[in-house]
């Protein structure tokens, strides 16, 4: 176990101590996004909501993915075996289930984001 792994073990210890809370801005920004696309607001109102959706997603996303590394352990951070390992134990799939559950909401997410036209160009 290389001084790299045990740091980068210990960092992402830290950033998972935050998924309960970045899970539920989540949740929040996805209620917002629901009753703002639900009472026919303006595309640019809609675009901002779903912008602050797709950042709250990244959060959550990034916090699980730093969880499944800590939970597979500090070799795994050096050896690909160690990973493999890691994933196929409780925890490790729990983690995994749910960074792919995350990063399948966010790219369908990105897929209906409302694009906001730009204003025609005037010649002169």
């Amino acid at each position: 176990m290389s001084r790299e792994a045990e740091v980068r073990y210990h960092s992402d210890q830290e950033i998972a101590k935050g998924f309960g809370d970045k899970l539920e801005r989540l949740r929040e920004a996805e209620r917002r996004y629901r009753a703002v696309q639900a009472s026919g607001a303006p595309v640019e109102e809609l675009r901002e909501v779903a912008l602050d959706l797709d950042r709250a997603l990244t959060d959550a996303l990034r916090s699980a993915e730093a969880a499944q590394r800590a939970t597979f352990g500090v070799k795994a951070y050096d050896d690909r075996i160690a990973r493999r390992k890691g994933r196929a134990t409780p925890d490790g799939a729990l983690w995994t289930a749910e960074v792919n559950r995350l990063r399948t909401m966010r790219e369908a997410h990105r897929l209906q984001i409302p694009r906001v036209p730009r204003a025609a160009a005037v010649i002169r």
